[in-house]
């Protein structure tokens, strides 16, 4: 068991270091095709073993001890040929260089495909090899992967994201037997380790925003720090300013423009800038479109959601702040932060229930900060904001609309949600926009805009050239006349920008029917529904029913949006797979063809996509939980599939194994039935216990329930541990794997996480309908 738990190690880790090596080479959106590479692997490793089982079982011994030296082999040289890989996300939006961009990502299949057909071979003859162990065999799989997953995640803090596989083909040359296979795992070491030690040091590529700052003459690289969260890099170059949007008349106003700054980046994506350690001078504050909530509140008491590197606590003290807290929970920001002042690593909905607040602000980096952080805009964190507002006090919400306007009306009826939920009726008269040619603001305030407070923001905007886009009352046709930044409205069905009739300002013309809940024509075309904690979406606004409209007006599309459309490539490419993994060995195996044939392939087919199911919306929870994406996905996997692994070990002790699949599959209707109910008011109640307890509480939910689906899959195999269905039955297992996460992603970005959980539930009792019968049935 030691080989398959050492193999199984390094698969996983190989699997979570290239998501980081594509985060840094691409964009993260796209480590979706690695899950689905690793798994497409494992499916046709399966497919082999059902065809040629009979082979491989009289060869089994001597295959097992010689994979671990074809396996580095694939690892070291898969990993380097796809560094070189010149894949261009961004081309794929242009149909001219589209096919090009098409090959590079079937190269990248072709380098990476061949590890993961070598060790589900490795796994899955395993199981041929031991059929009187399946228990055991598949709890040392999951054992294996679980403490794998947790050691790639702890190399992330030392060794760079490029030189990852490195590290992994040492367990893979341990796992080696015998002999020679063990001095040939040892050469193959040397071979395959050479090229990533000496020349695949990892790169930007050009369309990285860290790309042209970096290539700068007289660019320093003042900082480098490396974490599962991210390659973080500080640079220091001319080039680095404050990223705020400040008036163009600043100048005319008797202000400074933006000062220069430490540059951020992560991934070779710029985060925010930095406040140098000599300090910095805020004298642009007044001019800034944030600035706001400042006129309309006196001497505020200040809770800043995210500090844009330190920037925001400075600058909240030069507009006349009476005390400003300040809350980041990235670790890496808060110690940059921390230069301009104190900061806490409290969640934003914690921090908020502490105290009673003047202004609530949301610096404008801190959406695109970490992943977890979208759940600050969503209509029960507003609600939370609101609930803990002085009388008139008031949230301060940013929006980008460089490329996409639609985002701010979706945050008006997130508003409008949380404002009815916070009990405050009327949303009309509690909201106003205003904006810039860039960016919008949305003010939501606990108490109504009296015509006092509107004059001071309409005055604070003609000032400063920025543009109101919606107060109640407000003559939007009027308005017209003394628009400053040009806004008109883009038709996404023709491609074309309406701008006839003068200045136009598209949200505007949209939000009072939007804060009414009427339907607009930003609406028809996108999906511009609240965001909630369970559909914690910020950006992802595509209507994927009109997906030949969203193809022909792709290059329209913000990068940000693309992540359902590499889900739906993913679930494409996955069903193909998942078809062939059923279709194949039917056509070639008469063997496989026998009662009870279609039960069990319903069963393991079950059982891939509700696992898989429940593993995400884990993942999700935890990370808002615990507020951090990277700590949140750790305990998951890894308490997951260690805590699934001492179940697989349990099973070997059950004697009645239909009624035993039974009772797992109710108590994970159960379980599901009390996460839908229970879980958020928990989640909400307990935000501002210690990280310890809130980590210890996440495990007590996680580990028992995995436990029990750890049960299922060995019981199922025990009935068909002969013959070519045992490999097969794992094969179609890891097939309906590859589909799950796509289908998860796609379902929760439509419906909802609560639907993908019940879904889960509805695939147990499957499972449990489906149990295949007696060995002689098979």
């Amino acid at each position: 068991m030691l080989p398959l738990y050492l193999v199984s190690a390094a698969t996983i880790g190989f699997e979570i270091a290239l998501t980081r090596a594509f985060a840094v080479a691409t964009w993260s959106a796209y480590g979706y095709w690695v899950i689905s590479i690793v798994l497409a692997g494992f499916a046709v490793s399966g497919v082999v073993l059902a065809l040629a089982e009979a082979w491989f079982e009289r060869h089994a011994k001597t295959v097992l001890a010689w994979l671990p030296a074809g396996l580095i082999l694939a690892i070291g040289f898969g990993a380097f040929a796809a560094d070189l890989d010149p894949f261009n996300p961004l081309r794929l939006q242009n149909p001219a260089t589209f096919g090009d961009e098409f090959l590079n990502i079937l190269l990248y299949y072709a380098c990476l495909l061949p590890a993961f057909v070598l060790a589900g071979l490795f796994v899955g003859l395993s199981f041929i090899a031991a059929p009187d162990r399946l228990g055991r065999v598949y709890a040392a799989d999951l054992l294996g992967a679980g403490s794998g997953a947790l050691a790639i995640l702890a190399a992330m803090y030392v060794v760079p994201p490029f030189s990852l596989p490195l590290v992994l083909l040492v367990p893979v040359a341990m796992a080696a037997r015998g002999r020679w296979p063990t001095l040939a795992a040892g050469a193959t070491l040397l071979v395959a380790g050479a090229p990533l030690l000496l020349a695949n040091p990892g790169r930007f590529s050009e369309f990285k925003a860290i790309y042209a700052p970096l290539h700068v003459p007289g660019s320093r690289v003042v900082a480098t720090t490396l974490s599962p969260r991210g390659l973080f890099m500080v640079l220091n170059d001319f080039t680095e300013r404050v990223d705020i949007d400040v008036s163009n008349d600043a100048a005319m106003l008797g202000m400074s423009g933006p000062p220069r700054a430490l540059g951020l980046y992560r991934d070779g994506d710029r985060l925010t800038a930095l406040v140098p350690p000599r300090g910095a001078d805020v004298g642009f504050a007044p001019s800034e479109l944030d600035a706001l909530p400042y006129r309309l509140v006196r001497h505020p008491r200040v809770l800043l959601i995210g500090t844009s590197g330190g920037w925001r606590i400075l600058e909240a003290k030069k507009l006349g702040a009476g005390s400003v807290t300040a809350v980041e929970p990235d670790p890496t920001l808060r110690r940059a932060a921390r230069l301009a002042g104190p900061v806490s690593g409290a969640s934003p909905v914690a921090a908020a229930r502490r105290g009673s607040w003047d202004i609530i602000d949301i610096a404008p980096d801190f959406l695109n900060a970490d992943a977890p952080n979208a759940t600050a805009f969503a209509a029960e964190a507003m609600a939370t904001y609101l609930r803990h507002l002085s009388p008139r006090g008031i949230l301060s919400v940013p929006i980008s609309i460089r490329e996409f306007p639609a985002y701010t009306l979706r945050v008006l009826a997130t508003a409008r949600l949380a404002l009815d939920e916070a009990g405050i009726g009327h949303p009309a008269a509690h909201l106003l926009v205003y904006r810039s040619a860039w960016n919008a603001r949305v003010l939501v305030s606990a108490s109504p805009f009296g015509a006092a407070r509107i004059a001071i923001a309409r005055k604070f905007c003609d000032d400063r050239s920025f543009d109101v886009s919606f107060y109640k009352g407000m003559n939007v046709a009027a308005s017209r006349a003394n628009i400053y930044n040009d806004l008109p409205p883009v038709s996404f069905t023709t491609g074309q920008v309406q701008s006839g009739g003068g200045p136009h300002d598209a949200i505007a013309e949209e939000a009072p029917a939007t804060i009414a809940g009427r339907p607009t024509a930003s609406g028809r075309a996108f999906d511009l529904s609240p965001i909630t904690l369970d559909r914690p979406f910020f950006y992802d606004v595509l209507r994927l029913g009109q997906l030949g409209l969203i193809l022909r007006r792709i290059e329209l599309l913000p990068q940000a949006e693309l992540g359902p459309l590499v889900n739906l490539a993913v679930l494409a490419q996955a069903a193909a797979i998942a078809l062939a993994v059923l279709v194949l060995p039917l056509l070639a195996g008469r063997r496989l063809r026998g009662q009870g044939t279609g039960r069990a392939c319903v069963y393991f087919a079950a059982l891939g996509l509700g696992f898989l199911f429940i593993e995400l919306v884990l993942i999700q929870d935890a990370s808002f939980y615990l507020d951090d994406a990277t700590l949140g996905f750790a305990m998951i996997l890894a308490g997951m599939l260690i805590s699934a692994g001492l179940g697989s070990l349990a099973s070997g002790m059950i004697g009645r194994p239909h009624r035993a699949v039974a009772i797992a599959a109710a108590a994970v209707v159960a379980w599901v039935l009390a996460m839908r109910f229970a879980a958020w008011p928990a989640m909400l109640a307990t935000l501002g216990w210690p990280l310890p307890a809130r980590a210890a509480l996440v495990l007590l939910a996680v580990a028992p329930i995995a436990f029990v689906m750890g049960l299922p899959f060995p019981l199922g195999l025990g009935r068909v541990r002969r013959g070519p269905f045992l490999p097969w039955a794992w094969a179609l297992n890891g097939a309906f794997s590859v589909v799950a996460t796509p289908l998860a992603n796609l379902l929760a970005f439509e419906h909802g996480f609560a639907v993908v959980l019940s879904a889960a539930a509805l695939l147990y009792g499957v499972a449990a309908l489906t149990f295949p019968g007696a060995r002689s049935d098979n």
